[in-house]
């Protein structure tokens, strides 16, 4: 599953167009490399994002094709929070 469409899935990040923005500015890193908006998810990466003052690490548990809201907090853990 593309990045993009992940984080808006999952709902880390409520629309698929601010999550290729904040992708292809350099702020998303997967298993600890710089990621496009296009990169292909497995299960177990790591995502780490970076919003404004915080970064926040994220493992993939589940790649679902459209999730209701139940279902989208169990397609991913939150490892880390980390303040700036």
């Amino acid at each position: 599953m593309r990045l993009d469409k992940y984080l808006k899935v999952s709902r880390i990040i409520k629309r698929r167009t601010v999550a290729k923005e904040v992708a292809d500015n350099g702020r998303i890193f997967v298993n600890d490399r710089v990621a496009k908006s296009s990169t292909k998810l497995l299960v177990g990466d790591i995502i780490g994002i970076h919003f404004g003052n915080k970064i926040v690490i994220i493992k993939v548990l589940d790649l679902l094709g459209s999730a209701k809201k139940e279902d989208a907090k169990n397609m991913f853990e939150i490892i880390e929070e980390k303040r700036l």
